[in-house]
């Protein structure tokens, strides 16, 4: 499993992301068989100090507490209920692992093979993103300076591989900055497409991939989207989106908006309340779920700090007239 390459000077967001090694561990080790090199690398990195073996038995004690907390949602939302049900049914039972869990981490709860590929509520990565060379925890954010001085932003819960042409977005959001120097293009590929910039002088693009669907923006320069579907270019102040069957229209975007998550804010115009609660979850720890199905698509604008998103929670709780009601293992519902 990959951990961060080096330490991490906020210590609030070094222990955020020694919660997450954790919470990938426990996933890890409840899906399917485990190699005995798997067996060796889980002791390895327990033993690394008290603060892993600490962080692993949070990450127990908060699956636990999970699925009681999954278990009032699935009985109360019959649309998560209806979920669950499809991916429980489509799934298979390894119970090889499970006996590993208790052998190797005493009184570990066995998520399952459900929890791994589909994460509940998305508390932690799913099962593609362990490959990551990069990762980023909850609210952190990273930069990286490549070959040909290439600079690379990562931003919340973003999964990166490094390849011979650029990177690979395994899941989460990039940003680009390309030098004024020639040479082969650079590649950032993400889902069934592949984004090639510069070469011809410098550049700044952002590419996010989350949920099985890409949006790609250009912000200076041009950027050029290889597709099944065909061939895009994109001009600078402009944006497309696709998945792994289709390309989207282009269409133009503002710049300073956009890019408003390397500022430290979020800026939303019009955007429907569900959306704008599925960002906030990307950048807090614990998961919101908004309940209230006649709010989902009421529209938001505003411009949020991220380090006070709470803040905006209780704004949008008063603009709405929504009720809270914290839950174990930091869930927030909305109803």
């Amino acid at each position: 499993m990959k951990t961060p390459s080096a330490p991490i000077d906020d210590p609030a967001a070094a222990a955020e992301a020694l919660r997450e090694e954790a919470r990938i561990w426990l996933s890890r080790l409840a899906g399917a068989e485990p190699t005995q090199m798997d067996v060796q690398a889980f002791q390895r990195w327990q033993r690394t100090s008290p603060a892993h073996a600490a962080a692993f038995d949070e990450a127990r004690r908060q699956w636990a507490s999970m699925r009681l907390a999954l278990g009032g949602l699935l009985r109360t939302d019959p649309k998560i209920a209806a979920r669950h049900e499809r991916l429980r049914h489509g799934a298979s039972a390894q119970p090889g692992r499970r006996a590993f869990l208790g052998a190797a981490a005493g009184a570990a709860v066995a998520a399952g093979v459900v929890a791994v590929v589909h994460p509940p509520l998305g508390l932690w990565p799913a099962a593609g993103e362990w490959r990551a060379d990069e990762r980023t925890a909850t609210g952190e954010q990273r930069q990286l300076v490549l070959a040909r001085q290439v600079r690379v932003t990562l931003n919340t819960q973003t999964s990166v591989r490094r390849q011979a042409e650029g990177l690979e977005l395994i899941a989460g959001e990039a940003a680009i900055d390309l030098p004024a120097e020639g040479g082969a293009p650079f590649v950032v590929s993400a889902g069934a497409g592949r984004a090639l910039a510069g070469g011809d002088g410098p550049g700044r693009f952002e590419l996010s991939y989350l949920q099985g669907k890409a949006c790609l923006s250009c912000l200076e320069g041009t950027v050029r989207l290889e597709h099944p579907a065909g061939t895009r270019q994109l001009q600078a102040r402009q944006q497309l989106v696709y998945d792994a069957q289709a390309i989207s229209g282009v269409r133009a975007i503002e710049p300073a908006d956009l890019s408003a998550w390397r500022r430290g804010e979020l800026v939303f115009r019009q955007t429907p309340l569900a959306r704008v609660v599925d960002e906030i979850n990307r950048y807090r720890p614990g998961r919101v779920v908004l309940l209230a199905a006649s709010r989902r698509d009421d529209p938001v604008s505003g411009r949020f700090s991220i380090a006070v998103l709470d803040e905006a929670l209780l704004q949008i709780q008063h603009s709405f007239g929504l009720q809270a009601r914290s839950l174990p293992g930091g869930l927030l519902v909305l109803s």
